[in-house]
């Protein structure tokens, strides 16, 4: 059964919050997949940090787990949640366009004719 957008967008906002999960991401992103270990060497987080925030990450699908050799995890990016966190605020944005449009002419309206205001 596939969660819910609103479900998925609230994970990824939760986990993008924190500074050091997005430069696990942004590490991720540049270097490809890495360990815990690995990250720790190039991140100025402990590793046992790591582990948690990758946890966290994994959780809201923003990173997979992959066995390894000699039973270390190597950890991804998967995009697809984060996909669906932009569609998510793209459709919040276009709710807001029409009632913002229409308060700036009518605030623009009220700028041009001095005597409308009360």
């Amino acid at each position: 059964m596939r969660p819910e957008p609103e479900a998925t967008a609230e994970r990824v906002f939760t986990a993008l919050a924190d500074p050091s999960r997005r430069s696990i991401l942004a590490t991720l992103a540049a270097d490809g997949p890495a360990t815990a270990t690995g990250l720790a060497d190039r991140l100025p987080i402990t590793r046992q940090a790591i582990a948690k925030h990758l946890a966290l990450l994994a959780e809201a699908g923003l990173v997979i787990a992959e066995p390894g050799e000699r039973r270390r995890v190597r950890y991804r990016l998967d995009s697809a949640p984060m996909r669906v966190a932009q569609q998510f605020l793209a459709a919040l944005a276009r709710d807001w366009d029409g009632p913002l449009a229409a308060l700036r002419d009518h605030l623009d309206r009220q700028e041009g004719n001095p005597h409308e205001h009360s």
